[in-house]
């Protein structure tokens, strides 16, 4: 009897395809998304009485919908969608359409859509948050434009199935790449083979006390103190643990390594925080990034001069983005030469991004030291901070890329307390 009970508190535990627990720990139902709010019952009884809103109820109101706008699953009950995914989806095909109609307006939404795409970084890079809106917006645009290439150019007949078959494999490549992209940056991670030698203890964080280490008190016996030499070896490595300390993730972190403020991790020779993929880029992905980064525009690149010169057969490949005379004539024309040119623009950024990393594997520094360096002015720098050179890591040229590429093979460097604590 008591076997049969828990199975079946078991199975009203279960969640349906159609269920979910909200932001409460309650559970509930995809049909009730839009009832049952006290937040919007309260905000919209306080604007009909004209009284003021409180403070913090807009941003619960958008708490609740957030929580609410969810999908059937399978398994697990239904599952939460980030609406940072959903505005690429609908504002890409509308704008690109758009432009499509008339000259002026493709000027308009062209330069209006960089600028929107740019500002919404800015503003969610300030705030520090994660956000779905690059990747996305990258993933439609790479599936859109193949879509269209496949329903509006290859129909013209002046594509053939050779240059359909390159753009099709280049596309497969580029998000075979980006998965293998996204699996892990390398994370920093306690050296379990030295956690029996390191006598440490962890305490809550103070505020103002500096005796303590962030929260850490280290009592430490160091090789170098049971030879009978002097303590210096012992100060010395105190100061390299307090330096290299990370008191959020409660790790010491190698030499080139950081914390990411986005993804709240150590990354090993963590380079950046990369919002088209929505990860951070370092030395376990580092080499694949570029990979990505270089498929990508081998492709887009094809593509672009296979649709340019289905739309305007008659003018150069070079000059066909600037002058297509005709091309607005049909919509399907104009519609092919309005995404060719947004296909060019995002081709260019990522073209821009792909240079200053050659550059800086070239001098061995990561995008994360660059910018140290140049705020704090101790790197030497040419061609407008495109190229920064730390002078601290570099080999030379051949063994600054042999480095690289090899990189990936010392996932795990031994913890720079693990090999002197005892």
């Amino acid at each position: 009897m008591k076997k049969r009970a828990t199975k079946v508190l078991q199975e009203e535990e279960t969640l349906c395809c159609c269920e979910y627990v909200n932001r409460l720990g309650e559970r509930s139902h995809v049909a009730a998304c839009c009832c049952d709010c006290e937040d919007l019952d309260d905000t919209c009884d306080r604007f009909l009485k004209r009284e003021p809103q409180k403070p913090e109820s807009l941003s619960q109101l958008a708490d609740v919908f957030a929580d609410r706008i969810r999908v059937p699953w399978f398994w697990g009950g239904a599952r939460k969608v980030d609406l940072s995914v959903i505005p690429p989806l609908i504002l890409l095909p509308v704008l690109l359409h758009l432009a499509a109609l008339h000259f002026l307006l493709g000027m308009l939404v062209l330069t209006a859509l960089p600028g929107l795409v740019l500002w919404y970084y800015y503003f969610t890079h300030r705030k520090k948050g994660r956000t779905l809106f690059f990747l996305s917006l990258a993933l439609f645009s790479l599936g859109y434009m193949y879509y269209l290439f496949i329903t509006e150019v290859l129909p013209g007949g002046d594509v053939g199935l050779v240059q359909v078959t390159v753009v099709t494999v280049g596309v497969i490549l580029t998000l075979v790449a980006l998965v293998h992209t996204k699996r892990e940056p390398g994370f920093v991670r306690p050296n379990q083979e030295s956690v029996h030698s390191t006598v440490t203890y962890y305490s809550p964080l103070a505020d103002r006390d500096p005796a303590l280490n962030g929260g850490r008190q280290d009592v430490t016996m160091t090789v170098a103190n049971r030879a009978g030499s002097s303590e210096q070896a012992g100060v010395e490595l105190k100061e390299s643990s307090r330096r290299n300390w990370c008191p959020t993730c409660r790790v010491v972190r190698p030499p080139r390594a950081g914390h990411c403020r986005i993804c709240g991790v150590c990354v090993l020779r963590l380079d950046h925080h990369c919002v088209w993929i929505n990860s951070c880029v370092g030395q376990a992905n580092h080499r694949s990034f570029l990979l990505t980064l270089l498929l990508f525009l081998l492709t887009s690149l094809y593509g672009i001069s296979l649709v340019l010169q289905s739309v305007c057969p008659k003018q150069h490949l070079f000059t066909a983005l600037l002058y297509c005379p005709g091309v607005y004539n049909q919509y399907s024309t104009a519609l092919c030469f309005t995404c060719a040119w947004y296909s060019s623009i995002v081709t260019g950024g990522l073209l821009h991004l792909l240079v200053v990393q050659v550059i800086n594997v070239s001098y061995n520094v990561t995008e994360r030291e660059a910018r140290v360096a140049l705020r704090d002015k101790t790197a030497r720098s040419a061609y407008w901070g495109l190229v920064v050179d730390t002078g601290i890591y570099s080999q030379g040229f051949r063994g600054n890329w042999a480095e690289f590429m090899t990189m990936g093979e010392k996932l795990n460097p031994p913890s720079s307390t693990s090999a002197d604590l005892v």
